[in-house]
């Protein structure tokens, strides 16, 4: 297998094969609603998508929701390629996008599952436990 290129989607570009990669994990593995995780807020975000070989793996969001406060949404990656270290490639391309434009905060809500991985990248937990999409997640920050 190669190695993962993560790009950033022009503000133009078909986000179908991102969309794709959030069906395989959320809708379709999770059972999350699609009328939820297609939430007509895509237009308003900044988009990476992560391939191997062609082929997209993982893919996340980036919103301003305040000044210079980013919100880091829809992070995915398909089953085979956890473990790779693809996820942080995408966190990493997302947090440099969110400096690049001249943020000081980011914010996600995490999936209580995967709130360690978040954890290694140097977010912290600011929140109670709460349900979304059926879902325990936790709020997370972190400082850039």
């Amino acid at each position: 297998m190669s190695d993962p290129t993560v790009t950033v989607l022009p503000g133009d570009a078909d986000l179908e094969p991102a969309f794709d990669v959030r069906r395989d994990v959320f809708v379709d593995e999770q059972g999350v609603d699609e009328a939820i995780e297609i939430d007509g807020k895509d237009p308003d975000a900044t988009h990476v998508l992560a391939e191997v070989d062609g082929v997209p793996v993982a893919t996340a969001r980036l919103r301003v929701i305040d000044d210079g406060v980013g919100k880091v949404e829809r992070v995915a990656v398909r089953g085979p390629h956890r473990e790779s270290g693809v996820g942080r490639q995408v966190m990493h391309r997302i947090e440099q996008l969110a400096i690049d434009d001249g943020l000081d905060r980011l914010e996600l809500h995490s999936q209580t599952r995967v709130e360690g991985f978040y954890e290694r990248l140097g977010y912290e937990t600011v929140s109670d436990e709460f349900d979304e999409a059926g879902i325990p997640h936790v709020e997370m920050r972190k400082d850039l």
